[in-house]
Order: C-alpha cells, then structure tokens, then sequence
C-alpha cells in the first residue's frame, strides 16, 4: 500500500481511537455505563455526529453495547473478547497489536507442529483444499472469499492440531486481530493476498509431510508478514496525523461516510 492511502483520516475513526483510549485510563470494565453522546463529544472534544458513528464502530466490532432509551455500556465478553482483562485492548496502539501477534505466533506455531504429527488423511485433503482456494480468491483479488477461506484454512489447522484449547485459542485470537482489521484495514487489502497464498499453500504442505518444524517455521513466517503490515500502517498512520490526548481542549472534527468498508 502506497504513503498516499493513509493520508486522510475520517473523524469518527479517530475518536473511536480516542474513546477505546479513555475507557482505559477511567479503567471502565464490562457493564460500565458511559456518558451519553453528547458527553462524550465534550470529553472528546468532537462533534455529536462523529463520536455517534465512533460509537457505532465500536458497536459494530464488540467494544460498546448500545441500548435503545438506556445508554452506551462497555460490551460484556461474549466472543469479541472472551476475558475481561482484555477490555482495555486499544487496537490501533502499537505495543497492544505486537502483544497479540507475538501471542498469535506462539499459539499459532504450536498448533502448526501438532498439526503435523496428528493431521488425518481428510484434514490434510481440507487444509490443502482451503490453501489452494486462498490462492485462488487471490488471484481474482475477491477479497471477500479470501477471507472466508482464510478463516476457514487457520480453523483447519486448528482441527488438525486435535486440541480443544489451541483451537480455541486461534479462533480467540482471531476475533480480537480483527479489531484492528476494521480500524487500520477498512476497506484496504493488507498486504499481498496472492503471497498470504503461497504462505497458506506452503503451511499445508509441511503440514502434509509430517516435518513439524518446518509447518512450525512456515507459520511464524506467515504470521511474520502480517506483522509487518500492521507496523507499517500504525507508523503511516502515526506520521501522518495523530489523534489529541482526550482530555484536550474541543476541536471539531469532519462528518464521516455513512459507513465504513472492512476487509480481513
């Protein structure tokens, strides 16, 4: 992705960065009520209209629950993320998304090498079945499909690791990463799919053979490559314009698009 693709930041996603940020500092659990959004916009320092579309993006990616006539709440834990300790996860922040993918390497590696010793004949036909699919949907930049398969091909090996916990552990991770899909990708492809591909088609075949250090190695490789495109866009996004601390003084910030476009 080119320098030009950042450059212009809509307001709403800036305060959506603003209020995850003030939720940790109140230190706001799941179930906290928080002002309303007119009170928001004064602590924020925004307009109505865009804390009320950061609401609904933090709505949208299980961060806020909204209730009719009731108020806004920190969103219990019901998948987006399963503990309460997580609540304060900025996913736009640096250190935060280097946390979950060093996290995501380990978990992630370690169910690629069990995956090699334990895969069946039909997990490996699925695994390989997935990877070629994720190579195909590339090749069309269907980015749509790439992400289904692209799912489906990580709860392959997941399957084939014949763990409960590390398989729900990928699918955890997952749910979390894609916070930071929506917030930093939206709408973006991120990286090359046609390599994330060739990665998929390559885990699967060490996988295949039975060499769980390479399908280790394969997949911390690949894990690798989606880290350095979230340091990229973090720092392009940092260089570029930098939201105000919270607790700054008001400053009106630009309507936002009805809606927001998110690729995973």
């Amino acid at each position: 992705m080119g320098e030009t693709s950042d450059r212009y930041r809509p307001g709403y996603e800036l305060v959506a960065e603003q209020l995850l940020g003030y939720i940790a500092e109140q230190n706001l659990m799941p179930g906290d009520r928080l002002p309303t959004e007119q009170g928001l916009a004064e602590i924020l320092g925004a307009t109505r209209n865009v804390t009320r579309e950061a609401v609904k993006v933090l709505a949208g990616i299980g961060r806020l629950s909204v209730r009719k006539g009731v108020g806004i709440f920190v969103a219990a834990s019901s998948g987006a993320l399963a503990d309460d300790h997580l609540v304060h996860f900025q996913p736009t922040k640096m250190d935060h998304v280097l946390m979950l993918l060093d996290y995501r390497r380990l978990i992630e590696s370690e169910t690629a090498r069990r995956a090699a010793t334990l895969a069946t004949p039909i997990e490996v036909r699925a695994l390989r079945e997935n990877a070629e699919l994720s190579v195909t949907a590339a090749r069309a930049a269907d980015t749509d499909e790439f992400a289904r398969v692209d799912a489906r091909f990580h709860e392959c090996v997941g399957d084939a690791a014949h763990n409960l916990f590390l398989r729900s552990g990928v699918s955890h991770i997952r749910r979390v990463l894609s916070q930071s899909d929506v917030l930093l990708f939206h709408g973006d492809v991120p990286g090359s799919l046609e390599a994330a591909g060739d990665q998929h088609l390559a885990i699967a075949e060490a996988i295949a053979a039975g060499d769980a250090e390479s399908a280790a190695a394969q997949m911390a490789a690949h894990i690798d490559t989606t880290q350095h495109q979230f340091e990229r866009r973090i720092r392009d996004r940092v260089f570029n314009r930098t939201p105000k601390p919270v607790a700054s003084a008001p400053s009106r910030q630009s309507r936002p698009p009805s809606r927001e476009a998110s690729a995973s």
